[in-house]
């Protein structure tokens, strides 16, 4: 996953304000306005208890809720510097917590986890109710929309509404699957996911390019689309679940095919925190956990971070404070442009939950480093 949307907060100098909160405006909640409203008070309770300054928290009051426009179950996440709001997010899930922290560095991490896995898809849905005939009367009805998931769930992607008569509706079929494989190409879409009656995707999917055939996921039904809510949003949530972006998965398999054969690759804080100083980091794998005890020493630049107070220290940083072992290695990330892939636990056990892909290997292995330091 590439990071150039946390950007922009990171130009901004700390402390920040860190807010992830529920503002869900569904049919169980009765009054949900008033139900923001105390959430939100008691993390501006928790903010002032950090010591947050009456400006920063003022910022995040002003935002707290305003994204009316976004009906269902989501989230917000705000980030706040110096009085100034820096960087607002709508999370496709409520946070399972309401959290809210301030600190020299931003808590980013579970915005990240709800951008992920980022995959870049397009959704049809395509429906006639009629004969199902080509000499029937009667319009084929299709939507289609191109998104990333989860995003698309907060923040619906571009969408396509037509109706044709059913008896062009195999001729439109063959010219809409270009144009697909078109739009497909053009943003790296992974997945076409195809749903409605059957008779009405059978003959479009019978008609598209070969680049989209091996792309193809089908559905049934489809439903008619919820306004401000992606298309076929519980079809791709199962579609989706527990996956990962076809760019992530060859990051990882090329990690792990360089750990078999001792190759540009280092597992573990010290040796992960090393290739970071050094800027050689192309790619970081993390088993997020949000309760991680694992603490680093940082500087004000991204790549000054360590294990020790003392390793700054020796090479002249002056301001050094001690910080989340997540909050300094996304800020290094971000500073040197390299991605990061959240690997399940289950799915691969990282040594003290990371590892990363180099862009190049010293002579002297990082393993080996890490453990004479």
């Amino acid at each position: 996953m590439r990071l150039s949307f946390l950007e922009p907060l990171y130009k901004e100098a700390g402390p920040f304000a860190s807010v992830y909160l529920d503002t869900s405006r569904d049919s169980a909640i009765e009054d949900p306005d008033s139900a923001i409203a105390l959430r939100w008070r008691h993390l501006r309770d928790d903010l002032l208890a950090e010591g947050a300054d009456p400006e920063s928290i003022a910022a995040v009051a002003g935002t707290v809720g305003d994204d009316v426009r976004v009906p269902g179950r989501h989230g917000q996440a705000l980030f706040t510097a110096h009085g100034k709001l820096v960087l607002q997010d709508e999370l496709p899930r409520p946070p399972a917590q309401d959290t809210a922290h301030f600190g020299a560095l931003p808590d980013t991490l579970p915005l990240i986890a709800q951008h992920a896995p980022e995959i870049a898809y397009l959704a049809v849905r395509v429906h006639y109710t009629g004969r199902h005939s080509t000499d029937a009367e009667g319009t084929v009805r299709i939507d289609t929309e191109a998104g990333t998931w989860p995003l698309t769930k907060v923040t619906p992607g571009d969408r396509l509404h037509m109706e044709v008569p059913v008896a062009e509706w195999q001729h439109l079929a063959e010219r809409l699957g270009r144009q697909l494989e078109t739009q497909a190409r053009r943003r790296g879409s992974e997945t076409l996911l195809l749903a409605g009656d059957t008779w009405a995707r059978g003959i479009l999917a019978r008609r598209l390019p070969a680049y989209l055939r091996g792309r193809l996921a089908t559905a049934e039904g489809g439903g008619q689309p919820e306004p401000g809510r992606a298309l076929l949003e519980s079809q791709l949530d199962r579609l989706f679940s527990g996956r990962m972006a076809a760019h992530d998965r060859t990051l990882l398999e090329t990690f792990l095919a360089r750990r078999a054969h001792d190759g540009a690759c280092a597992e573990g804080l010290a040796a992960t925190v090393s290739a970071l100083q050094r800027g050689q980091v192309s790619a970081l794998f993390l088993n997020n956990h949000p309760e991680s005890p694992l603490r680093l020493w940082v500087g004000p630049e991204p790549g000054q971070l360590a294990l020790r107070e003392r390793d700054l220290r020796v090479y002249g940083v002056a301001t050094v404070r001690e910080e989340r072992a997540d909050a300094a290695l996304t800020r290094a990330l971000v500073g040197t442009g390299a991605e990061l892939v959240l690997v399940p636990e289950q799915q691969l056990r990282l040594r003290e939950g990371v590892g990363v892909l180099l862009r190049y290997a010293d002579a002297v292995r990082y393993g080996d480093e890490a453990q004479a330091a």
